[in-house]
């Protein structure tokens, strides 16, 4: 890539101020490779359409995918005002590189640059532009063009932060519990659950600066036949499903339950069937003693007339009472006279 087609990409940036957010707002990892890849300048700062209006110095955070090509631009100024361009470089656990170009001798000088992957993009005085072909965990760190000028000095800063897709797997331990691992990401993965259980979550930190996230999970006492591990991560998200056999004590618990209901449902049926029985006996018992009153004074009452009628004693009685009626009127009379 040209210089000027450098420049080209810093104008189209600046008029697409959002381009620069894809990498962390989007899910699809087809949208992160076609970035990561792209032959533009790795730059997200709003550049004016005019080139004598530029910052002294910006700097930019910038996400790339391992295996992915990158190139990093220099402030787009004319290179016919410049007078040397020198690139820094910064990398973890190496010493600091410095490439440099001056265009008075037209020679190229290199310090301590021992990565062959990061060159050049073409030759200095036509494109200044620096390129990483393919990306390395071992190229986290910071880039920076200074660009010399009879104005005075301009400069461009990346901070570079490799992403490392994580390798996720899922499956079951011995005892029963589910284990999603995420290995060897960079950064460290995010691990959920569907649905959520007793979880226990470690951390393994590489010596490259990745992350190994492992997720121990078991749902003990809840029937749970199958479980989801989601995994997020910025080179994208990830969910596996595993199923899982029904546990011993579970099973066991949901027979005791089942055979509890049974139980107090049967007890409900034999009390209510003994309730039902004793009410019927009562209203039985009322009703026959309801009916039996009345035909003993109907008996009696027949028994008492004919006792009266038929006892001889009883006329007997009477017969003799009459006389002896007659007899104390008839004496009444006779003292009278």
């Amino acid at each position: 890539m040209s210089f000027s087609e450098c420049i080209r990409s810093e104008a189209e940036r600046a008029a697409r101020p959002n381009d620069s957010l894809i990498l962390h707002h989007s899910k699809e990892n087809v949208a992160l490779d076609a970035l990561a890849s792209s032959s533009s300048c790795m730059d997200e700062t709003q550049i004016t359409q005019n080139n004598s209006a530029f910052l002294t110095e910006a700097n930019t955070s910038w996400p790339i995918l391992m295996g992915k090509n990158a190139v990093l631009c220099c402030p787009p100024i004319a290179l016919k005002y410049l007078i040397i361009i020198t690139w820094e470089i910064i990398l973890r656990d190496q010493p600091f590189c410095k490439k440099a170009y001056k265009k008075e001798t037209n020679e190229t000088k290199e310090t301590n640059c021992t990565d062959e992957r990061i060159t050049w993009v073409s030759r200095p005085d036509q494109n200044p532009a620096l390129q990483i072909r393919p990306v390395a965990i071992t190229h986290d760190g910071y880039y920076r063009c200074i660009m010399g000028a009879p104005d005075g000095n301009f400069h461009r800063g990346y901070h570079l932060q490799v992403l490392v897709t994580p390798e996720v797997t899922l499956f079951q331990s011995r005892n029963g519990t589910a284990v999603c691992k995420a290995a060897a990401g960079k950064p460290a993965a995010q691990i959920s659950w569907i649905p959520e259980g007793d979880c226990v979550t470690e951390q393994e930190y590489g010596g490259n600066g990745t992350v190994t996230v492992k997720s121990t999970c078991h749902w003990e006492g809840h029937d749970v036949s199958t479980v989801t591990c989601h995994v997020s991560h910025l080179t994208g998200n990830k969910s596996l499903d595993i199923e899982l056999p029904p546990v011993a004590g579970a099973k066991k618990s949901a027979k005791l339950y089942i055979l509890c209901i049974i139980l107090a449902i049967s007890v409900l049926i034999i009390v209510g069937f003994i309730w039902l029985l004793k009410i019927g006996r009562c209203r039985k018992h009322k009703w026959n003693k309801t009916e039996a009153t009345p035909v003993e004074e109907d008996e009696m009452q027949p028994y008492a007339s004919y006792t009266e009628k038929s006892n001889p004693l009883y006329d007997t009685t009477n017969k003799v009472k009459v006389p002896q009626a007659l007899q104390s009127e008839v004496e009444t009379n006779l003292h009278a006279v």
